[in-house]
């Protein structure tokens, strides 16, 4: 195998259309935005990474003119020489340089496993640890408008793309109203689909504990952190009080996280995502902790393209206790995206990528039609 040491990194922030508007508890979309890194090899090898946050810095705090300046300025310059299928050697060397940033490390992580398997003419999910499951049933996530629009929505998405699960956003307006427009969902789909909630850790404890015994009546099948990421102890009452799943996800960004998760018995279902847990290796080691507490994982999502949508793939087919589905659906929320060929999408699944490394390659005139100069 070639020495595949890296030779240069470049990054490019892409501004991509929505499909329709995408409704957050503080903020709505119309456009999603990424940093794309391309990372060369001596040997002439390229791979691709991407980073995307949900909607911009009010979720996890990193931004992506933030990313691409950490990137640029503090984790490239450390990676430049060193061997890119030294993944761990990799991630030690810009914990080294730089605290956090973790969606910047996942960028550029993924691009080295992108190299590793173009090299060993593999997909990258043999690189960790081989398929598990070969298609990945998907969820549609619908935003926080009203009831009669996102119900028509749901009942698209159910009827032309066989979608079966559905998760609403919440937060953005008054509980009681915010309960009365879900519930209404539920009760139109009936018992035809799984309908799912998340707060984004809207509400506080007090809130909670009134009103998600509500949503639990009215047929809700998850409920995603509905309070503050760091109230990791008060996840655990609301957990003991539930008979619905409570799923983490703000509470939940790091392998450290896992354990103190774990010990609280503050959640039910662990919600992953590569790009908050910092990149895919972190991302295995997380579920392996969830594993090891008899914790079934989500795959979650931060809207990325068919890039890092691809790569999330390639880790969550290959780990068994991703077992409760995914939200991959961020290709399709786009109207537009700039790899060169689509996904596998197909009876509301998703099927993991086969081609060597991520198996997607960037479309250079959609490249230069969406980045920012």
């Amino acid at each position: 195998m070639p020495s595949l040491r890296i030779r240069s990194v470049e990054t490019v922030i892409v501004d991509l259309p929505t499909i329709r508007p995408h409704k957050f508890k503080s903020t709505t979309i119309d456009h999603q935005s990424y940093v794309l890194s391309r990372v060369r090899t001596e040997d002439g090898l390229e791979g691709v990474g991407e980073a995307s946050t949900p909607g911009g810095p009010w979720w996890g705090g990193e931004s992506v003119e933030a990313i691409k300046s950490v990137i640029d300025t503090y984790l490239a310059p450390t990676l430049i020489g060193h061997p890119a299928a030294r993944i761990e050697a990799a991630l030690e060397r810009m914990d080294t340089v730089a605290a956090g940033n973790r969606a910047a490390k996942a960028c550029l992580e993924m691009a080295l496993f992108d190299i590793w398997g173009q090299a060993l003419g593999v997909p990258v999910h043999d690189l960790l640890g081989g398929l598990y499951r070969e298609s990945i049933p998907v969820t549609w996530a619908l935003g926080a408008e009203e009831a009669d629009g996102v119900s028509a929505e749901a009942e698209d998405k159910l009827l032309s793309e066989g979608h079966v699960s559905f998760k609403l956003k919440m937060g953005a307006q008054d509980p009681r109203a915010d309960c009365d427009r879900v519930l209404a969902v539920a009760k139109a789909l009936g018992d035809r689909a799984s309908v799912r909630v998340d707060l984004n850790a809207a509400w506080d404890e007090m809130t909670a504990t009134r009103w998600l015994p509500e949503l639990e009546d009215g047929g809700i099948d998850l409920i995603e952190q509905p309070i503050p990421g760091w109230n990791v102890e008060a996840m655990g009452r609301l957990a003991a009080r539930l008979r619905t799943p409570l799923m983490v996800d703000e509470s939940l960004q790091s392998v450290h996280d896992a354990l103190r998760v774990c010990r609280h018995n503050a959640g039910d279902v662990f919600s992953l995502k590569v790009p908050k847990l910092g990149g895919l290796t972190r991302t295995k080691k997380t579920a392996a902790v969830a594993e090891a507490a008899g914790i079934p994982c989500h795959g979650g999502t931060s809207i990325e393209s068919s890039i890092g949508t691809a790569a999330a793939a390639h880790v969550y087919g290959a780990t068994a206790n991703v077992s409760f589905g995914s939200e991959l659906f961020g290709p399709k929320l786009l109207a537009d995206d700039v790899s060169a060929r689509p996904l596998n999408y197909s009876d509301g699944h998703l099927r993991v990528p086969r081609e060597p490394g991520l198996g997607v390659r960037i479309d250079e005139r959609k490249l230069s039609t969406y980045r920012r100069p």
